[in-house]
């Protein structure tokens, strides 16, 4: 039984309904090794202070073999230390069945789409892109490990007026390349990638277009080129930043397909639509935004609000339970709108989640660094990817919550030390794996019958409590949809190892104690395999 198991009996002995049951590891180790603040929800149940209802469920719980200690702390948290057996028997659990020990199923196969990055196919992907991508690649892997059924999608914003501004600014470009005087648009995309575009257009098409204006067959094939030409280079770069997608959905696939008409029929027949001075508009005031919003113009064309509409209908009718956006923090004022559109649809709001993510300031020594080379405009991820790794970009992208400002600095990032958090996460592993090399070479065989009673120091129990809290975390991270608890966790774990390696030999002692190590150090790896994993961070076998 685990520990919220022998919790729960003691809730049920009360004679109370049982609650979710809270752990945490208190931030005083005198504390003891785990916390719960259960007594204080049971209080209004039962209409008994607090403390008492803790002092009961402490004595009920001090006869439980996996506690040295139960202790009521304040206003009634009960405090756990456990038996250095108990510590034995988890260890031994976790060497066995890794994966059992560190998931656990809280999704029941429930399917989740998780929808990120999406930008604009009109320039390259910058750090704020690659947040993003960092952050809804681990989430989605983080709730696949929970037993949800994942989908990963990239919504493409391939209809409108950006894409038509790209497509005008590729068809100036060409046109300077024929030495052909063309005005360039007001709000166009100045970057060079334009430029090399408008090459690439020129070596197919060559002066097909030199006569032409922007406009019919010419506009259509600049766009499409354009459009096309950027989505692949998206795609290349998240490729090199290992981030893949299940799907990749087209907005312009919307219209072309149907289903924008489709969707604003069904709101029309539950009259969620009205007209005003020529245009349609949804009601959203009445589902808890601050103003109805125009889904066509008096002119018939359609508002991006019209195919987002759309979009997110499209996602239930593909039969997700819960739909999860992970947008740009400038996205904050699209939240309740949308929330607007999943209530009309007939849904609880809940069945959509937001997490927006905050920018990101690139440093360069503790200095902003402040243009890019080679989009004239901002840093790209792939100039970062390419000057400091792939894991390492996703994991200092990582360090923070999703909705905290995060800096990077550049210089920190190529360090090698305890200074850089993925060198040191890492490092650990590559250590472990040295020590496993040197034992072979020794003629040591890890392995077999293993007395972990011979871990006796206080650092080993620190490591082995740190392990069996694995799952805590995890559990924490997929119910708050914070990727970034991975992170915390795993520097916390290198932080314990390191100085444990440094004080502590593992091997050329007594075979039964180099054993027990060996088996500590197994256990360690296997729970950072698991955690890098979720990140997507490599495991390297070497540094």
């Amino acid at each position: 039984m685990d520990i919220r198991g022998y919790i729960e009996r003691a809730v049920r002995e009360l004679g109370a309904e049982v609650p979710f049951v809270e752990l945490e590891v208190p931030r005083v180790a005198e504390h003891g090794d785990l916390s719960t603040p259960v007594a204080m929800v049971l209080a209004g149940r039962l209409r008994r202070p607090p403390r008492e209802i803790a002092e009961e469920m402490a004595s009920m719980l001090r006869a439980e073999s996996p506690f040295e200690r139960v202790d009521v702390a304040g206003p009634g948290f009960i405090n756990f230390t456990f038996r250095r057996g108990f510590l034995y028997e988890g260890l031994r659990n976790l060497l066995g069945d890794p994966a059992r020990c560190l998931r656990r199923d809280l999704g029941g196969g429930q399917k989740v789409q998780v929808e990120f990055v999406s930008a604009n196919p009109t320039g390259p992907l910058h750090l704020g892109h690659g947040r993003g991508a960092a952050v809804g690649a681990a989430l989605s892997n983080l709730l696949a490990r929970a037993g949800y059924e994942v989908e990963r999608e990239f919504y493409i914003n391939d209809a409108g007026r950006q894409v038509r501004l790209l497509g005008e600014s590729i068809f100036a470009r060409y046109k300077e390349l024929l030495g052909v005087a063309c005005r360039f648009p007001e709000e166009g995309y100045r970057g060079g990638y334009v430029v090399e575009i408008a090459r690439q257009l020129l070596g197919e098409a060559g002066d097909r277009f030199r006569d032409a204006g922007f406009e019919g067959e010419a506009a259509e094939y600049f766009v499409r080129f354009g459009v096309g030409r950027m989505l692949g280079v998206m795609k290349e770069d998240l490729g090199g930043f290992g981030v893949e997608f299940d799907r990749w959905q087209s907005e312009k696939a919307l219209y072309d397909e149907g289903l924008v008409r489709r969707c604003l029929d069904e709101l029309r027949e539950k009259g969620m639509l009205y007209e005003r001075e020529g245009a349609l508009w949804f009601r959203a005031t009445e589902f808890g935004d601050d103003k109805d919003r125009v889904v066509i113009k008096s002119d018939g064309s359609h508002t991006y609000f019209a195919s987002d509409i759309a979009y997110h209908w499209y996602k239930i009718q593909r039969g997700f339970d819960e739909l999860i956006d992970v947008w740009g923090a400038d996205h904050h004022g699209y939240v309740p709108r949308i929330k607007a559109v999943i209530r009309a649809l007939g849904h609880p709001e809940e069945r959509l989640s937001v997490l927006l993510v905050q920018i990101v300031t690139l440093l360069r020594g503790g200095k902003p660094v402040q243009m890019s080379k080679r989009s004239g405009e901002f840093v790209t991820l792939r100039e970062v990817t390419e000057e400091v790794g792939a894991d390492t970009t996703k994991f200092i992208f990582l360090t923070r919550s999703h909705d905290s400002h995060l800096e990077f600095d550049i210089e920190t990032a190529k360090k090698e030390s305890s200074e850089n958090p993925v060198y040191y996460v890492q490092y650990a592993y590559a250590r472990i794996n040295s020590i496993f090399r040197k034992a072979r070479q020794q003629g040591v065989e890890p392995g077999g019958a293993v007395d972990l009673g011979c871990l006796k120091e206080e650092a080993e129990a620190g490591l082995i409590k740190k392990l069996l809290f694995y799952p805590l975390m995890f559990e924490g991270a997929v119910r708050a949809r914070e990727p970034h608890r991975v992170t915390f966790y795993l520097q916390e774990l290198a932080g314990l190892f390191h100085p444990y390696y440094n004080t502590h030999r593992v091997l050329g002692l007594d075979p039964s104690l180099t054993l027990a190590r060996l088996a500590l150090c197994e256990a360690v790896k296997r729970v950072l395999e698991e955690g890098l994993s979720i990140l997507g961070v490599t495991l390297p076998e070497r540094m």
